[in-house]
């Protein structure tokens, strides 16, 4: 952890001292939360691919306005909220065009990144198109590339932003496992297709949690809150595939951005 972060942590400690001693209300809290500087980064987990109601000056970023970003943003009334996530990004389009509104004054980051890099579309469409055993390879291969080059991908992330946002509170959420095992569906994936996909999930959230946590970021898990709300589940907070709409497919609901998502991002931030 760097001095700038140092710093701002032991700020936020003595904050929370002066709040307790002075019994300050909600008002002083609101208030704290209003003097900060946002900037949402990301893939189409942040931006909110699959909850609807775009913003159309966001073309194919696809931001939503029930994304969790957006929804934290108009609970809290930051001073500033920069949305710059974008569907489809990878690591090199975090680094190559979403830092701009990275500041040395920036104090609240959000990132989900690296399920594109590991090829989690390409995962889906065989696994939905091609064979069990090709399903189950393909996913291997995610995970081999998760092992041996997304850690040093997301190194290089996490180290702009923190050379762009020295004093930034860097949040990195991870991903829903997707498939409630044993559930509701008859068809489709089979249960071993299903539960290795899940497992690919839980490599690929460990892999971020490591090195979010050896940058000194917060990780923010969102199995527990989608837990009960997998596809399979009966009440799924994430679309399965949808052949009218593919780009939503295995992508969070607005009810996954509001009651997976925000909630982990809030108690986080």
């Amino acid at each position: 952890m760097n001095l700038s972060r140092v710093a701002a942590f032991s700020s936020s400690l003595l904050l929370g001292a002066v709040l307790a001693l002075t019994g300050a209300g909600p008002a002083q809290a609101d208030a704290t939360a209003q003097s900060l500087d946002y900037v949402a980064l990301g893939d189409s987990y942040s931006s909110g691919v699959g909850a609807g109601s775009y913003d159309s000056a966001s073309g194919n970023c696809k931001r939503s306005t029930r994304a969790y970003p957006r929804l934290w943003a108009n609970a809290n009334s930051p001073s500033s909220f920069a949305f710059t996530a974008c569907s489809g990004a990878r690591t090199g389009d975090v680094t190559a065009s979403q830092l701009g509104p990275l500041t040395s004054a920036t104090d609240l980051v959000s990132i989900t990144v690296g399920g594109n890099d590991a090829g989690f579309a390409d995962v889906m469409t065989t696994c939905v198109l091609q064979s069990e055993s090709t399903c189950l390879n393909r996913i291997e291969q995610a995970k081999a590339y998760v092992d041996s080059t997304l850690p040093g991908k997301l190194d290089q992330v996490y180290s702009a932003i923190s050379a762009k946002a020295p004093a930034a509170r860097v949040v990195v959420l991870g991903y829903p496992r997707f498939y409630k095992l044993g559930g509701s569906c008859v068809a489709g994936l089979s249960e071993n297709e299903r539960r290795a996909i899940n497992g690919a999930a839980d490599h690929l959230n460990a892999a971020t949690a490591k090195r979010a946590a050896d940058h000194g970021y917060a990780f923010a898990s969102v199995v527990g809150t989608f837990t009960g709300h997998e596809i399979c589940s009966g009440a799924s907070w994430l679309h399965s595939v949808n052949w009218l709409n593919i780009g939503d497919s295995y992508h969070p609901t607005a009810a996954g951005q509001s009651g997976g998502y925000l909630p982990m991002f809030d108690a986080t931030a």
